[in-house]
């Protein structure tokens, strides 16, 4: 077995990060992915750090999938598309509401044609409403959902937008959940279906258990309590930063003990985790001093001996070489032919059972038209002629032999 999803086919026609990190997790999982590009090729193959036509953000989040070049607005290329959509198990797209439909490659058109089909439809704000056909990027969205307000400055408490594209990667995994849920229902109907999916509604989601929990009771509601994460602030040591937290009455009591402020604990300020939450300022006050006065390795020791839960802030490339993701080999080298080696995660979840092999490398801009045509029963001839009428792209810039692809 190649994964617990071997034998599946997903059409990817989606850009940037959403839709292709979804579908990049399939991949891990060893699905067939056919990525579906524009003649100038996804835009996320020009940001970042780039060798050829390959991006590192590319990389990341197209591994392992098969790249087909279409100009869309042709008929003959949409035909294409239906022809692979006829033998897919699932298509990922993220045009803004309606182009789909333009395109005569809406949910219902394919449906029909292939009524197995998971058809994923992923949005900025929604199909419908007042704010459906928006652009919507990570930044909007972390905006409009309140992960911004709920991400302060610890200075200013000005909101913050943070310096990760959150909101593109957590609807990437609620797509991939949605897709495996959709095909285990089609194991028990026979039929595939529909599934939109809003990064709005995915990021609101996201936040519900923590920073809306002050918005969850309607009848009767309690008092509101402090917002979560009001302590949640790394202590600053002599020669870094490091993260101690103790939510349960002995984990605060081994931390203060860690600080050697035992008494702290039973301090009536800090009896309880609302008490910690409504004092944080207070509690700040006692400990940062402590914090200061340790070399980051020294809490780290200290905390250890008494049982509470710490970890040392990594910078970017300290993580590389943290034990842990180095005993877990939670990161792995593959070898991308004329472009030498390239670090990525493997898949995170490991099924036993059905053992995924290491991410493959990411195509370049076209590679595998050939292939993917072929597969259909276009011949050279054909692909030629569609290539002279520019509904592909041109041939690809490298050649086939020099790259290695993913075993199917």
């Amino acid at each position: 077995m190649a994964g617990p999803l071997e034998g599946i086919r997903v059409l990817d026609l989606s850009a940037v990060l959403s839709g292709p990190i979804a579908a990049g997790m399939l991949a891990d999982q060893g699905a067939d992915v056919v990525k579906i590009e524009s003649p100038d090729g996804d835009t996320s193959r020009r940001i970042g750090p780039r060798k050829a036509d390959i991006s590192a953000m590319f990389l990341a989040a197209n591994r392992g999938k098969r790249s087909l070049v279409l100009d869309l607005k042709q008929s003959a290329a949409q035909q294409i598309v239906r022809e692979l959509a006829q033998r897919a198990d699932v298509l990922i797209e993220n045009f803004r509401p309606g182009a789909m439909d333009r395109l005569g490659l809406g949910h219902e058109a394919l449906l029909a044609l292939n009524p197995r089909l998971v058809y994923l439809s992923i949005s900025g704000f929604g199909q419908t409403g007042p704010n459906a056909g928006e652009r919507a990027y990570d930044a909007v969205i972390q905006a409009v959902s309140g992960i911004s307000a709920s991400h302060r400055n610890q200075i200013s408490g000005d909101p913050q937008v943070l310096a990760a594209a959150l909101c593109d990667k957590l609807t990437a995994l609620t797509a991939a959940q949605a897709i495996c849920a959709a095909l285990l229902a089609r194991t028990r109907t026979g039929k595939g279906q529909w599934v939109e999916l809003a990064m709005l509604d995915a990021a609101v989601s996201f936040q519900w258990p923590d920073a809306m929990y002050n918005h969850i009771w309607l009848d009767d509601a309690p008092p509101a309590s402090p917002e979560f994460g009001v302590s949640q602030k790394p202590w600053k040591t002599s020669d870094g930063y490091a993260v101690a937290s103790g939510p349960q009455p002995v984990e605060f009591a081994a931390m203060c003990a860690g600080f050697g402020r035992p008494e702290l604990a039973k301090d009536p300020r800090f009896a309880s985790v609302d008490g910690r939450f409504r004092h944080a300022a207070a509690l700040r006050e006692e400990l940062d001093p402590q914090a200061a006065a340790l070399d980051t390795a020294t809490m780290l020791e200290r905390m250890r001996t008494q049982n509470c839960p710490v970890g040392r802030v990594n910078e970017r490339h300290e993580v590389l070489a943290d034990p842990q993701v180095l005993h877990n080999r939670t990161l792995v080298e593959v070898d991308h032919g004329e472009l030498g080696r390239v670090r990525l995660p493997r898949s995170p979840a490991q099924f036993n059972g059905t053992p995924a092999a290491a991410p493959g490398p990411a195509p370049h801009l076209g590679q595998h038209a050939a292939d993917v045509l072929a597969e259909l029963g276009h011949d050279a001839a054909q692909q030629n002629a569609w290539r002279a009428a520019g509904v592909l792209g041109p041939a690809p810039a490298f050649p086939k032999s020099s790259v290695p692809t993913t075993p199917r």
